[in-house]
C-alpha cells in the first residue's frame, strides 16, 4: 500500500517533518556533530505544545533506536 504524502493534512505533514528533524538531531548527537542542548533549542522554537511533545517523543524514540544516552 502506498501513501501519497502530499495529500496529508498540513498538521500530519508537519508531524512527519518534526520526526525527521528529531532523527537527524539524534544522529548528529551519536556522531558527535552536535551537543545535547541543540535538542532543547530546537524544541524551544516549536510554538505548538502538541507538536513540541511529538518532537520530544520522537527524540526519545530515536535515542533508544540509535543507542544514544
Amino acid at each position: 500500500m502506498s501513501i501519497n504524502l502530499s495529500t496529508l493534512p498540513p498538521s500530519e505533514k508537519n508531524k512527519i517533518e518534526l520526526d525527521k528533524q528529531a532523527s537527524f538531531l539524534v544522529w548528529k548527537l551519536r556522531e558527535a556533530k552536535a551537543m545535547p542542548d541543540e535538542i532543547n533549542q530546537q524544541a524551544a522554537r516549536i510554538a505548538d505544545d502538541a507538536e513540541k511533545v511529538s518532537f520530544l517523543e520522537s527524540v526519545e524514540k530515536y535515542k533508544r533506536v540509535m543507542g544514544v544516552a
